[in-house]
């Protein structure tokens, strides 16, 4: 709800719970962790205060000088193609960019390759038939993309910043976790509801009743060995 209106409480927020999130699986101090997609780098300065070496690689220039200057360590580049050698990092992390990316498997494909085998992959998006699908213009998106953001447009005089099938696309629940589950090179640790106090791993188990109950995925998978 305060993510445009108070960006430094909501995203410090959410890299505090994500890092808990990563920590029960893995020990942050001296991991490498890459960071995709992170903006202006909150998650990657939580990272660090855990003692881990996180790098953000962010391919909106607007977005990685977001605080006003360039994090440390950040680079601009793109998911589909990141600068890393193969097997370069303990976790490799994306927080809410793969309902961005118009190919979200060959995204998800990048992100294994530069895990090392053993490595962890945290993944988590809002999808379509969310409540929050439609981003800020969410939830009039249930009635039209378009009809969504022009009023959004009327009602605050500016335009929304996503657009569908430009920086916003629709990705569902179902889809991705039978793409996951048909890969070879990595398994699923935890499959959840991202924000559920309760019964977080159970939703996402129930076809359709997810795509709107989940609010938004989150994936721990586990590279596996080469």
């Amino acid at each position: 709800m305060q993510e445009q209106a108070d960006p430094e409480y909501c995203y410090g927020l959410l890299a505090r719970d994500a890092a808990q999130q990563v920590e029960k699986h893995v020990p942050l101090k001296g991991a490498t962790v890459v960071d995709i997609g992170g903006g202006s780098g909150h998650f990657t300065e939580e990272f660090r205060r855990r003692g881990a070496q996180s790098f953000l690689f962010e391919p909106d220039p607007g977005e990685l000088y977001g605080h006003g200057r360039k994090p440390e360590g950040a680079v601009v580049a793109d998911g589909y193609l990141l600068p890393l050698a193969d097997g370069t990092a303990d976790v490799t992390f994306s927080s809410n960019v793969l309902e961005h990316v118009s190919d979200p498997q060959t995204f998800l494909s990048e992100m294994v390759r530069v895990t090392r085998p053993g490595g962890l992959i945290y993944v988590s998006f809002t999808n379509w038939y969310s409540p929050w699908g439609g981003h800020e213009t969410a939830p009039w998106h249930y009635l039209g993309a378009e009809r969504a953001r022009a009023r959004y447009e009327r009602r605050t005089g500016r335009a929304a910043k996503h657009t569908l099938g430009e920086n916003l696309f629709a990705v569902h629940v179902g889809p991705t976790l039978r793409h996951v589950r048909s890969r070879d090179d990595v398994r699923i640790v935890s499959a959840r509801s991202r924000y559920w106090p309760f019964l977080a791993g159970a939703i996402t188990r129930v076809p359709g009743l997810r795509e709107f109950a989940t609010w938004n995925l989150l994936l721990i998978l586990r590279r596996c060995p080469s």
